[in-house]
């Protein structure tokens, strides 16, 4: 069996999850598989960032306080990302809509640029290196992605291309065309990367060479993401118009930077 609430239909798995899990009658408020995912991941990344520190001899109140600048940037930079990259002009004609976070809107890219603000200013504050920082984020930045992407899943949104593949999904919600499960092949990915960014980590010396944990994350996840979003239907409707959606136009600089930053750091170990 798939779940209680999908089934088998002929080749193809059909997905009809509803987003609420159950609706909380005194405050007539509905608890979402979407932001259940959201907290798990942020509980998942913290232990493992706990059980890092720790190993580094690091006070677990330094970990809380990099928890809320990187929770905050997080939440900011996704929610604005969004705003910015995807539709200005609703949000500048509707000011108030930027803080309606509950109907939806938020932006991984965002979200990425939101946590560099984060580690910065926190790597200030306690005077520490920013890369320092960057590479235990990037351990974790996976786990998180993994669940948000298995929340989408939950959602029926973010859904794939058309395809005729044995493991499509038909997003029953949506309608009734088999399609690639392209949440869920970002999740699996970011397990897989997880595992290997961790088990990179625990061998002294790629952990002592400041930033390749970062690097990597940012060359991986990214192209990743840069071919995944091939297999995705476009967003917004301007995106039909452009040669590369707008998710893979703001892989690219990050993908970038990562490869500057490995190039920097293969010259400075010679």
């Amino acid at each position: 069996m798939i779940t209680s609430s999908s089934a088998l239909h002929l080749n193809y798995i059909v997905w009809n999850v509803e987003s609420d899990i159950l609706t909380l009658p005194i405050i007539d408020h509905s608890i979402r598989w979407y932001g259940l995912f959201w907290l798990l991941g942020i509980i998942l990344s913290y232990q493992v960032l706990l059980v890092i520190f720790k190993k580094e001899y690091r006070p677990a109140e330094l970990l809380d306080q990099l928890s809320i600048y990187i929770l905050v940037g997080t939440v900011i930079g996704a929610r604005l990302g969004h705003i910015f990259f995807y539709d200005p002009a609703y949000y500048l004609s509707h000011p108030f809509k930027i803080l309606a976070i509950w109907e939806g809107g938020l932006a991984s890219h965002g979200g990425g640029i939101g946590i560099l603000i984060g580690i910065f200013l926190f790597a200030r504050k306690h005077k520490l290196s920013f890369l320092w920082v960057a590479d235990r984020i990037a351990l974790v930045v996976p786990i998180a992605g993994a669940c948000i992407r298995l929340g989408n899943l939950m959602n029926s949104e973010m859904i794939g291309t058309p395809t005729h593949l044995p493991w499509a999904f038909i997003f029953t919600h949506i309608d009734q065309i088999p399609r690639h499960p392209a949440q869920l092949y970002e999740a699996l990915y970011c397990m897989l990367l997880f595992v290997l960014l961790y088990s990179l980590w625990k061998r002294p010396f790629f952990r002592n060479q400041t930033g390749n944990s970062f690097a990597l994350l940012l060359i991986l996840l990214f192209s990743f993401r840069f071919f995944d979003e091939y297999l995705k239907i476009n967003q917004e409707r301007f995106e039909d118009a452009l040669s590369i959606n707008m998710g893979q136009i703001l892989s690219l600089p990050f993908i970038l930077a990562g490869f500057i930053l490995l190039i920097v750091n293969s010259r400075n170990k010679a």
